[in-house]
Formats: structure tokens, sequence, C-alpha cells
């Protein structure tokens, strides 16, 4: 069956200015435009607009519906995603109407509300409004990790070749900040965790429930900021950063901080990368639009491959550096176009009325080279306190 724009606007319970600004952005196109200008929507178009009008009222901007929309699942993945996201939805409002009942309660009674009341009721509050937030944390990292999985060339993949690296002996007590995902800690053997205390932190709380809920018990996840690290000096024997101190605002706070809670002679393994670290991507985009830019800054400028001993060695007495060999050839747009859209620039804004043609663009460069040579530059640098 199909319409046109006010019968779909009506079958939809939308108004018809909605319809066409979802059109005029590139987000619900018409399954067909007739010579006229009139448009025609199909029933395919209807269920495509029921996911939109979901994802606006689960808080998603449009840039996220994008690239939700993008993502090829069949029907049964995608309402179970919905379904998923909406429970996590209601789990957070129940929480918060538990917590304003035990709140009202009080009041009935005449008894007074204590501080930690009120501060739960603001944590509730905000988390119920997260949604959002916690899976384009979760998603962006996953997709950025995804296309170093599915393209890299070296046989040993990152995680391991840093787990490999990295010496756990005598190590009792052991901190990563920005543990992100936790995902490095899937590929570690259970020898490795033996009478140790692992403690992951993350400024997203989102990132730490889902490392909690991902990686169980033998982990103790603690949302904190790598610049407040919330334990007493000297407590640990080996603090692990990865990709993260190019992040800080201020990378000599976040290292002081962390030589703070490290014992003497601990160790400090960071990662991070050298300037032309998927510098390819990037002339992808610009040759697409010179306007694009995939980040504000680069990041190995604030703590890279040429800056990073120099930065580490005001801080500790040996600093060794480790590069890993490897680049990406990538075969596929639909993956690169999801790395592209995660990156934190205004990529976005460019990109995403223009999807269609961009993704043509990219397919052609594919094309005609075969595979995207994409080079990569991460390294780890090992410290000792």
């Amino acid at each position: 069956m199909m319409m046109r724009t006010g019968e779909f606007a009506k079958a939809a319970g939308v108004s018809e200015k909605t319809v066409r600004y979802y059109d005029k952005i590139g987000l619900l196109k018409p399954t067909r435009t007739g010579k006229n200008g009139y448009r025609t929507y199909s029933e395919d178009d209807l269920i495509r607009l029921q996911k939109i009008i979901l994802f606006k009222q689960l808080d998603f901007s449009l840039d996220d519906i994008f690239r939700l929309l993008m993502k090829e699942n069949d029907a049964g993945d995608i309402y179970q995603f919905q379904k998923e996201l909406v429970r996590q939805k209601i789990n957070s409002l129940q929480n918060l109407e538990d917590a304003l009942g035990k709140v009202a309660d009080c009041i009935k009674e005449d008894e007074s509300i204590d501080a930690p009341a009120v501060m739960n009721l603001i944590r509730l509050s905000i988390r119920s409004s997260q949604t959002a937030d916690n899976y384009r944390d979760s998603s962006y990292l996953q997709e950025r990790i995804s296309l170093h999985n599915k393209y890299s060339c070296n046989p040993e993949s990152w995680y391991p070749w840093v787990l490999r690296h990295i010496d756990f002996n005598c190590k009792s007590r052991i901190l990563e900040v920005g543990a992100g995902n936790g995902e490095m800690w899937r590929y570690c053997n259970r020898q490795m965790l033996r009478n140790r205390e692992v403690f992951l932190t993350d400024k997203s709380e989102g990132m730490v429930d889902e490392v909690r809920n991902k990686l169980g018990r033998e982990f103790n996840c603690i949302r904190a900021d790598c610049t407040q690290i919330p334990f007493k000096d000297q407590y640990f024997d080996m603090v692990i950063a990865n990709h993260v101190l190019f992040y800080l605002d201020d990378v000599d706070s976040g290292l002081k901080e962390i030589c703070r809670v490290l014992k003497p002679g601990g160790e400090f393994y960071c990662t991070t990368y050298g300037r032309k670290h998927m510098e390819e991507i990037t002339d992808l985009c610009t040759s697409f639009d010179k306007s694009i830019r995939l980040a504000e800054y680069r990041l190995s400028d604030v703590f890279g491959l040429e800056n990073g001993k120099g930065i580490l060695e005001r801080y500790f007495s040996e600093v060794t550096l480790f590069e890993y060999r490897d680049h990406l050839a990538v075969e596929d747009a639909d993956p690169l176009l999801n790395y592209i859209l995660s990156c934190h620039g205004n990529q976005s804004e460019i990109l995403l009325p223009r999807l269609g043609e961009f993704k043509d663009f990219v397919e052609a460069e594919i094309q005609r080279c075969g595979s995207l040579y994409i080079t990569k530059q991460p390294v780890l640098f090992k410290c000792r306190l």
C-alpha cells in the first residue's frame, strides 16, 4: 500500500512537517517522488519511521539515529535491539520510582530527608536519561575495535600483543584507568588473574555497567576519572592506561595521580599512536569534502609516539618503547563508514545528509585499489617508578 505524505503522517501519528523534515535531511526518503513532486511512502517506510520515533523517545540524537539505521541486521535483530533499549529505560525509571516512593514515605512519616537519599535521587534521575549516552559510548568504541579486528594484517591482534608485553609477576593489585568496555581482559587467561585484585575504572557509568555485566565478579568496576583516582597513596603494583592519556585535558595531572597510587618500583603501561596512524582515513574524508575534520586536534600531539617518552621520563625512572607493526586492508565500505562516523569531529553534520554519495565514493575507492591500505602506528610504553 502506497501513501501520500498526509496519509503517511496520519498513519504514523506525526505531523507532515516532521515527515518533510526527515526527507530534507535524508533520514527518511519516500519510496517514490513523482515528476509533479508528489511523494509516496510504502509500508517499509512506515517501519523505518517507527524506528526513528522510538529512538527519538529514547533520547537519541538524529546523528545517532542515522548511524543506527545504517546497521544491516535482520528484522528479528532490529526489534530485539529496540526491546533491550526499552528494557534498560524501564529498569532505570523503575529504580527512580522506587527511590521516589521511599522519600515520599519518609515525608508522610514526618521524617527528614537525608543528603544520601537526595544524592541517590539525583544519580537515578541522571541515569534514567542516559540510555542513549550509554549506548553511544559503547557502540562508538566497539565500532572502532571491530574495524581493527576485521581488517588488521598482523596475525597477533592488539590486546594479546599488549598482554604479552605486560609483566604480571609479583603484581597483586592492578588498576586499569579508562578501561572502556573492558575488551582487553577478555583475552587474559585465568592464570593472569589468580591471587590478584584487578580494578577497572572509567568515567562513563554506562561503560562501567557494561564491564560489570560482561566480565563478572573477578573484576572490581568503579566509575572514576583517572585524574581523581579514589585509592590511597602507593596502593597499586601496576597501572594500565590503554589509549587514554591523549584524551586528558591535563596529561601531567593524570600522570601525577597515577604516580601517587603506584608503589615505589611499580610499573605503568600506557599505549598511544603516532602521527601517521590511520592518516589515509583522514585523506579519504578530505578528498570527498575538504572541510571535514575527524577530530578537533590531533590526539598524538597531546601524547603520542613522537613525544610520549619525553613526557613519561619526567615522572618515571625507566621508560621502554614497544612498537606494534600492523596495517589495515579494508575491503568493505560499511565498517569504514561506521568508524568515520564514530570520530569526534564535524564529520557527521557534513556526511549524514550526503551519506549515500559518500558511501558510493568510498566503494569506488575500494574498487579502484582492491582494498584500502591504512597505516597503523600503535605503541606501548612500559614505565617503572
